[in-house]
């Protein structure tokens, strides 16, 4: 009994030995185990921040008074925001609302003045609530500065002819009027259901498709596939199509579920959305058999999955705003298909956008499906060894 019980852990003992002489050669499988935690530990340690940077908004200032121009000013001067967008009218700033060109809009009233002068001066800003985070922490910094705001003994200008200018009786804070669009009761269930049928499709994609190649090539019929009178554009779209009509089935799914369960129904138009979907789903099983081109085992074509998937769900904006990254980080992100589809996603259901509204997120995600056939395309042609 002693005996086959040595045996037993001595067996085992030298089948981990060969596993670690084989893992210690794959220099593909310990990179990546090592540059994971290194670039999670940057993403949450450096890079990522709940503090607003880089904001888009716009102003319409129908006062042209100096309170008014130092109400802007000081407000741009916070460091978070970029420098205001004018608008002409109420709706082009609503429009820039929609479209996602900015997060805030401010409308300063025509008698900003004479408010000034009865100690009651107002302004009202709207929200883009699809993002509570951002709309949240936005509007208290804009309420911040109002609040804040020394109106002194200066003198504001009145544009009209009989009082051209309007003595200030005294500082009075700015009651900063907020109303929130899309999602008025800053339900956070909004923002994440929107995202989801981004995020299952992107773990399903780049999981199945980053084990087709590898596949073919532990089962030694890689070369033979090659050797086909097809071009590897042709067996790319091939592999890819079967899982094109997969991705269809849980988009639905997962979007019906989240209408039926919680009421995050879409606004916007069913036909929208699957269009919007058809790139992305392409894109994002177009890096799945990249991966499974570049990888030689199963175990790092795993690995390399996943290296693309945890980055994609952090610096996409799915889970976390992508306007608060700092830049170079906010770019980075646009390298990966979630960060475009995420932002159509949320704009057809959450805003009601058409297929206009999604053109720009579309034709990134059709570029980045572009590249990557011209990366497996060099990557499949036939080598010796």
């Amino acid at each position: 009994m002693t005996r086959r019980r040595g045996r037993f852990w001595s067996n085992a003992m030298a089948v981990a030995y060969k596993e670690t002489r084989i893992l210690r050669h794959d220099r593909a499988f310990i990179g990546v185990v090592v540059a994971q935690p290194i670039m999670m530990l940057i993403l949450q340690g450096v890079v990522l921040s709940n503090k607003p940077a880089n904001v888009p908004w716009a102003v319409l200032d129908w006062s042209r008074s100096e309170v008014a121009r130092r109400f802007v000013t000081e407000v741009e001067a916070t460091g978070y925001f970029l420098p205001p967008r004018p608008v002409a009218s109420y709706e082009e700033g609503r429009q820039l609302l929609r479209r996602g060109d900015a997060l805030a809009f401010v409308v300063i009233p025509r008698d900003l003045a004479r408010d000034v002068e009865r100690q009651e001066p107002r302004v009202q800003v709207l929200l883009d609530g699809s993002d509570p985070l951002s709309a949240a922490r936005v509007g208290g910094y804009i309420a911040e500065v109002g609040a804040a705001l020394d109106l002194g003994t200066d003198h504001v200008e009145d544009r009209r002819p009989q009082r051209p200018r309007v003595p200030v009786r005294g500082p009075g804070p700015i009651d900063v009027r907020q109303r929130f669009w899309f999602n008025p009761t800053l339900a956070d269930r909004r923002f994440f259901l929107s995202a989801l049928a981004g995020m299952l499709l992107t773990n399903l994609c780049l999981s199945v498709m980053s084990l087709g190649l590898v596949g073919e090539r532990e089962n030694g019929t890689y070369e033979q596939m090659l050797a086909l009178p097809t071009s590897s554009l042709e067996i790319v779209i091939g592999k890819v199509a079967p899982y094109v009509a997969v991705s269809y089935v849980l988009a639905f799914v997962s979007t019906v579920a989240a209408g039926a369960i919680f009421g995050v129904w879409p606004r916007g138009s069913w036909v929208t959305l699957a269009i919007a979907t058809l790139p992305f789903v392409l894109a994002s099983l177009a890096i799945g058999v990249f991966v499974s081109a570049l990888a030689r085992t199963s175990a790092q074509a795993v690995f390399i999955a996943v290296f693309f998937i945890l980055p994609s769900f952090i610096l996409s904006g799915v889970i976390y705003p992508y306007q608060f990254m700092p830049p170079g980080v906010r770019e980075v992100g646009g390298l990966f298909p979630l960060r475009w589809y995420q932002i159509a996603l949320r704009r057809i259901i959450e805003r009601g956008a058409g297929l206009v509204d999604v053109a720009g997120p579309m034709l990134a995600l059709t570029l980045l499906f572009g590249v990557l056939l011209l990366g497996i395309r060099w990557r499949m042609k036939p080598r010796l060894g």
